[in-house]
This record gives structure tokens, C-alpha cells and sequence, in this order.
């Protein structure tokens, strides 16, 4: 990883979009804090299109795709996007699965989560897990003590053993049934609402995270950043960013967010 400032100002030019995650990239210790907030305020005032791609529930990402200043988001870890235009009032919502195919999967994940439990008993299920449509999330630190990285790495083991997909961010780790992730719907959701290929131009496209469950999206996008946290992850993650920011958390977004303003 580079430090931020050698992201090359011709390269910073060119960047339209801005995808980031949401848990410890724009929040600082679980708080959105006001200099984080304005630079998403800042980037859609200046003319980027703004993504949140989160492992956060279904109920959080319908307030944020009507409340914050962005154009979509995509939450679950590639379960679902939902995008609210507001010239139209039309809110859309676009599903990996379809319902039958949730709710038995549902059915699954209650068995998993006994499981899980019983075999790492300081783990608890996490407290969004209410407003979640397609996956489970089970909380090793947000609130409840810190586990060990055996107790993290037994429920990922558990999850996989049972044929599910899990994700560790840096909050919970996340379980579903499913070959999706946040690159996929990402894709799926910059296609078919903007009809941006993906592909053709992810040199426009900057993508800012900060743990394993980010890692599908630092391997794709030449211009990946982490936020200084993800130092937490040494070693444990398959690929890493291209760059690095000074600050952590929301403050190393905003440092992320006046790197290209800057170019304006």
C-alpha cells in the first residue's frame, strides 16, 4: 500500500465515481461524525456519484437510500441495492435472491446460528440482525467484548463447514447462502441503474474500505484505498488497497474525499 498522496493528480482527475464502506471507513468508532457526513454532502455537490457498499441490514440501507447524500447503495454484503430517486420519487429495490429463496435460507441460518452460539459462546447475534433480509451477522465486537481471532475464525469455520459464504468486517463476522458478494451487486446495480459498465470503466471509479469483507472490491479497482485502520488487518487480507490515508475512519475518508476535490 501507497500512501494517498501518491495517487497520481491526473489519475484523482479522472475519477467519477466513489464507492466506500460504511463501518469504520465513514464512521469513527461507531459515530458518523459531522466531517465524514459533509464530505458525502461535498462529493454529490461537486458532481461524483456517491455508493455506500455495506455489510449493514436492509432496514438501515432504506433510510440511508432516502435520507444521505447518495445516489445508491448496496448493503448485506451483495444481498440486495436499493436506490431512491427523488426527481421521480421511485424507490427501486433489487434483490440477489428471490423471496422463496430468502426465507429458506432463513430457515437455514436460524440452525446456523444455534450452532454458532453454543460452539462460541461470548459471540452474540448482532444487534441489526432484525432488519436484515438475507444474511446473518454475528457480532464479535460492536457490543459485545472483543473476541479472540480463534473465536472469529471458528464462527467463519462454522458458516463454511455448512456450505455459506462468510465475510469478516470489523465489526461481525457475516453468513449467508448465496455466490454473491459487494463487487457483484455493485456491478449489477451501476449497470442497470446508470448503465455503467463496470468493466470498461472502473479507472473512473474510486473504492475506499477497511477489512477482509473489502477485498473483492481492492482486487478489481486499480484505485482502492484504505483508510488507516485497516493497518488492524495486516496479514490477513488476500489483496490490499492501492493506497493508504493518514487518518482512520471518517477522517481518513474526508482525506480521501479532499484529494479529489482537489483536482476540481
Amino acid at each position: 500500500m501507497q500512501p494517498l498522496k501518491k495517487f497520481p493528480e491526473d489519475a484523482r482527475r479522472n475519477i467519477k465515481i466513489v464507492l466506500c464502506d460504511i463501518d469504520d471507513t465513514l464512521t469513527t468508532n461507531g459515530h458518523l461524525t459531522v466531517e465524514a457526513y459533509a464530505a458525502l454532502e461535498a462529493l454529490q455537490n461537486s458532481g461524483f456519484q456517491v455508493f455506500p457498499i455495506t455489510g449493514r441490514p436492509a432496514g438501515w440501507c432504506d433510510h440511508i437510500a432516502r435520507m444521505w447524500p447518495v445516489d445508491g447503495i448496496v448493503g448485506e454484503n451483495g444481498a440486495f441495492y436499493f436506490r431512491y430517486n427523488h426527481d421521480t420519487q421511485t424507490f427501486t429495490k433489487r434483490f440477489m435472491a428471490s423471496d422463496e429463496i430468502r426465507a429458506e435460507n432463513r430457515h437455514r441460518l436460524d440452525i446456523l446460528l444455534g450452532e454458532i452460539l453454543i460452539a462460541v459462546p461470548a459471540a452474540a447475534v448482532a444487534s441489526d440482525q432484525h432488519y436484515r433480509e438475507a444474511d446473518l451477522a454475528i457480532d464479535f465486537c460492536e457490543d459485545v467484548a472483543r473476541l479472540p481471532a480463534d473465536d472469529i475464525q471458528r464462527v467463519v469455520d462454522i458458516f463454511e463447514a455448512a456450505g455459506a459464504t462468510a465475510k469478516v468486517s470489523s465489526i461481525h463476522v457475516n453468513g449467508w447462502f448465496g455466490d454473491y458478494d459487494k463487487l457483484a451487486m455493485t456491478r449489477r446495480m451501476l449497470d442497470e441503474c446508470f448503465e455503467i459498465n463496470m468493466e470498461t470503466e472502473k479507472d473512473q471509479i474510486v473504492f475506499v474500505g477497511d477489512s477482509p469483507n473489502d477485498v473483492p472490491m481492492f482486487r478489481f479497482f486499480p484505485h482502492s484505498i484504505g483508510v488507516a485502520n485497516i493497518a488492524d488487518f495486516e496479514g490477513r487480507l488476500d489483496t490490499e488497497p492501492a493506497y493508504v490515508t493518514e487518518a482512520p475512519g471518517g477522517a481518513g475518508f474526508a482525506e480521501v474525499v479532499q484529494a479529489l476535490l482537489h483536482t476540481r
